[in-house]
């Protein structure tokens, strides 16, 4: 019988990852008994455990992208031929556990909603941070659809993962004139967002591209018409970070509709200690480059071959539009 127990016990662990208080509300028993249950089936040749070294590809690239950038680089080993979805999926797992390490009690997690993040929060697991804040750094309504439920359940997942206060951005992705920007900025509501997110410790966002396999949010949904697209890609945008444009150069003080954007802009989000920046696909290697050149990653969590595309986009580049250098 005790020997059944442990099956079903080392079952839930290993296979099914549940954890140990799960475990013991299942099998009515006690944790420390769910513990020697798990003990006792190692011991007794049931559970059988491997680890297989990184891949040496994945190591070398991510040594390479840390050197260059001066950021630490955790890049994902997915076989090449996987779908761009399998591997958002591979690395948005291990971009959550990251989290999960990096963020724990009375700290504040700032969250740019979008495709990647929200692949993030569907393999966060219950991590319960006693005083932690979860706060949405841009807004989301838009022109077409309200955009609101989508960012709101997103910011909700990740906030019911840490058993955090959740803060929502009640603002939209873009204004349509930078002086309603500047108004709604005074407004008492939003001033304390902002002031929230002032006080970040770390920030978890995605980067979007105007084309990609797995389209990016912003580029999809309704937040941008065919005019303002259109002048992006004629303005040498590649992609956006929490919803700021950015060129393959790093820059972006100069693109008008930034002026009306309602995320941190590239200078606002280098005041924060730790930002974490997960990209999967090719499509995505120039508006990467870009967000790694304006200085807006800390840690990078990405696949191998979206590594091997932008670091391929380097050779006999010029670099940035200030001389080669990063964009100050």
């Amino acid at each position: 019988m005790r020997e059944d127990d442990a099956f079903r016990a080392a079952t839930m662990y290993y296979l099914q990852d549940q954890t140990m208080d799960v475990i013991a509300r299942t099998l009515g028993i006690s944790r420390s008994t769910v513990s020697r249950l798990i003990k006792s089936a190692r011991e007794d040749g049931m559970v059988r455990i491997s680890l297989r070294p990184p891949s040496s590809t994945g190591s070398q690239l991510g040594h390479r992208l840390s050197a260059t950038f001066g950021i630490k680089a955790h890049v994902v080993s997915v076989r090449e031929s996987a779908s761009e979805v399998h591997r958002l999926e591979q690395v948005a797992m291990v971009a959550a556990g990251l989290i999960a390490e990096w963020f724990g009690p009375d700290m504040v997690l700032g969250v740019a909603w979008g495709t990647t993040v929200a692949a993030i929060s569907r393999h966060l697991k219950s991590s319960p941070s006693p005083g932690s804040v979860v706060v949405q750094l841009n807004g989301a309504a838009n022109t077409y659809a309200s955009g609101v439920t989508y960012a709101s359940d997103l910011i909700a997942a990740i906030a019911a993962a840490f058993d955090s206060t959740m803060y929502h951005f009640p603002v939209p992705a873009f204004f349509d004139f930078p002086e309603t920007k500047r108004m709604m900025w005074r407004e008492r509501s939003v001033r304390r967002v902002l002031q929230m997110q002032q006080r970040v410790d770390v920030a978890l966002f995605g980067v979007g591209a105007l084309s990609a396999e797995v389209p990016s949010h912003v580029y999809s949904s309704g937040y941008l018409d065919d005019a303002e697209i259109a002048s992006l890609a004629a303005d040498r945008v590649v992609g956006d970070v929490c919803t700021v444009f950015l060129r393959e150069d790093g820059s972006f003080r100069d693109i008008d509709i930034n002026a009306r954007a309602t995320g941190p802009s590239p200078l606002e989000l280098r005041s924060i200690k730790r930002r974490v920046c997960v990209v999967v696909g090719e499509a995505k290697a120039h508006a990467l480059l870009g967000a790694l050149r304006a200085r807006v990653v800390t840690d990078l969590v990405t696949d191998e071959t979206t590594a091997r595309h932008v670091l391929g986009l380097l050779r006999g580049a010029p670099g940035t539009a200030e001389g080669g250098r990063l964009v100050p």
